[in-house]
């Protein structure tokens, strides 16, 4: 998704690893963007992402909920939750694998019900086939 946002040229922030941060690479993650994220302790990063949000004038943050590369079978929600603490809508992005696209879906604005809102937004995957089965 970051390659879709580059080619699109919007400006956009990522959250990765801190590993993916260190020497030679910090100036290049940081220029495409990146924010280094400390995964091995709990350190708020919902609340700092809605602060960056609320202190922003404009300000895109690229995140898959599935949280890692991996293969997953439940979604993080650290996304829904910066959207509803920063009141702003979640752009609906994919990688479908099945017909080899990409891009944006729709523009999915949460209510704050997390259970009805999850169902809506995994609707708008239904037809897509991800990297990993």
């Amino acid at each position: 998704m970051l390659l879709v946002v580059l080619s699109r040229k919007i400006d956009a922030r990522w959250m990765g690893k801190q590993q993916l941060f260190r020497r030679p690479f910090h100036g290049f993650m940081k220029w495409l963007g990146g924010v280094a994220i400390q995964r091995s302790q709990a350190n708020n990063m919902v609340d700092q992402m809605v602060s960056s949000f609320k202190s922003s004038d404009t300000m895109s943050l690229l995140i898959t909920p599935e949280g890692t590369r991996s293969k997953v079978k439940e979604w993080k929600t650290g996304f829904y939750h910066i959207a509803v603490g920063a009141q702003i809508p979640i752009v609906l992005g994919f990688i479908d694998a099945s017909t080899k696209t990409c891009g944006f879906a729709e523009i999915f604005t949460p209510t704050g019900d997390i259970d009805s809102d999850m169902i809506t937004i995994k609707e708008c995957y239904k037809d897509k086939t991800g990297l990993r089965k």
